[in-house]
């Protein structure tokens, strides 16, 4: 069983979808719940910089503040494997 008091939380493609006043908030209280108390995994396409394309100004510059405090920040490059694998007709199941 998991020990909720160490357990880390991860919020996977931030900035798929432009995110409204009440999901920006809710992100936010979520980082800054888990600041300096537990580990914190965020995937995203969009570099941490840009989150204020994506979120009010304000909660952005605050979410970053305290997803980069004490970070290790790893940025990928390269195309999709999962559009390649669904360009080259690999993983695809057609519904019946």
């Amino acid at each position: 069983m998991t020990n909720p008091t160490v357990a880390g939380k991860h919020v996977d493609d931030i900035g798929m979808l432009p995110a409204g006043q009440d999901a920006a908030e809710a992100f936010y209280r979520i980082t800054d719940a888990a600041y300096e108390r537990r580990s914190m995994a965020v995937t995203s396409n969009i570099h941490p910089s840009g989150f204020d394309t994506i979120m009010p100004k304000t909660l952005a510059t605050a979410t970053v503040d305290r997803l980069l405090h004490h970070a290790h920040l790893v940025q990928t490059a390269g195309d999709s494997h999962r559009l390649a694998e669904a360009l080259a007709g690999k993983g695809v199941v057609t519904m019946p």
